[in-house]
């Protein structure tokens, strides 16, 4: 079911793509919650992209306007980030082409979305502060039923779903791992980072689904990839060998004193805004239909555990 207009996300939503017009996980999901997307292609796909967004009233197809670098996605995220920048977009969405769906964690229990909201809720949140360029949601699988986490956690690494702040003056940069150093070039520089854990996206795991960059850039395993960022932050980063391969290992702690400020001339109701959500059972995943509301404060010990969030009225 589309999300209501009011509901849409204020900044724009971004994926980069490559070779995966077929399997197209994150753009199907985004159809699914009915939100507007844009997709950033390289020349040669555009319109093979185009043919298989055709009946998506939500897509929008972009032409990058180089191809084939080598050099991984950091020279895509970089022409996404100006373009949203040049549109006059205080901050944009970037996101990995392999998501599948989006979770909400609530009452200890990870339960799906079929609305966009989330997003919303999200942006409304992170404009609260003027120190907090980058944020994102955390992976699902990351994230266990029955288990207490906080809301977000603070200074932390970012990957696959993020919202960047435009005004940012760092870039992407780098081969591999181009998500982990802006985050670090990000806390370095005296910004706080925010991770969610109540919103969250399920995402495949990196080199499982073919195409993106695979076969362009991974092909040497995880030991480049790893040194390189290594490389790059000797002072937090270490390369280091676990289960038969390398691995790169993050000290984040030091960053445990940037402080999140509050930008005083924004203001917001001390009331619970559910952004229109409501929890629903009874969901049926192949005709996206929902069985009857249900009140979330009956979510913890009722039989009939809840599986979605939907919009009211919807």
């Amino acid at each position: 079911m589309p999300t209501p207009e009011k509901y849409f996300p204020k900044y724009p939503i971004w994926i980069l793509s490559k070779g995966r017009y077929e399997s197209r996980y994150t753009m199907k999901a985004l159809d699914i919650l009915g939100v507007p997307y844009n997709v950033a292609v390289e020349p040669q796909e555009v319109k093979l992209y185009q043919d298989a967004l055709k009946n998506s009233p939500w897509a929008t197809v972009h032409e990058l306007p180089f191809s084939n670098h080598g050099m991984g996605g950091g020279p895509a995220r970089n022409w996404i980030w100006e373009n949203a920048k040049a549109a006059g977009f205080r901050r944009h969405w970037i996101l990995d082409d392999n998501i599948f769906e989006f979770w909400r964690f609530y009452n200890n229990c990870r339960i799906k979305f079929t609305t966009g909201a989330f997003f919303r809720a999200w942006e409304d949140w992170n404009d609260r502060f003027l120190n907090m360029p980058m944020t994102g949601l955390q992976y699902k699988f990351f994230v266990m039923d029955n288990y207490h986490y906080k809301p977000f956690l603070l200074n932390t690494r970012l990957m696959s779903c993020i919202l960047i702040e435009n005004s940012l003056e760092h870039r992407w940069r780098g081969k591999w791992n181009e998500d982990v150093d802006i985050s670090l070039r990000t806390l370095k520089s005296g910004y706080c980072t925010a991770l969610s854990y109540t919103f969250l996206c399920g995402k495949a795991r990196t080199g499982t689904i073919k195409g993106g960059n695979t076969t362009e850039i991974y092909g040497d395993g995880t030991f480049q990839k790893s040194k390189m960022l290594a490389d790059l932050h000797p002072d937090v980063v270490k390369l280091v060998k676990r289960y038969g391969r390398w691995h790169h290992d993050v000290d984040i702690t030091g960053f445990a004193n940037n402080k999140p400020i509050i930008d005083p001339n924004v203001s917001w109701d001390p009331e619970p805004n559910e952004y229109g959500m409501a929890l629903t059972f009874d969901y049926d995943s192949e005709k996206h239909t929902h069985g009857p509301a249900y009140e979330a404060n009956r979510i913890i010990g009722n039989p009939r555990r809840p599986t979605e969030f939907k919009l009211i009225g919807v």
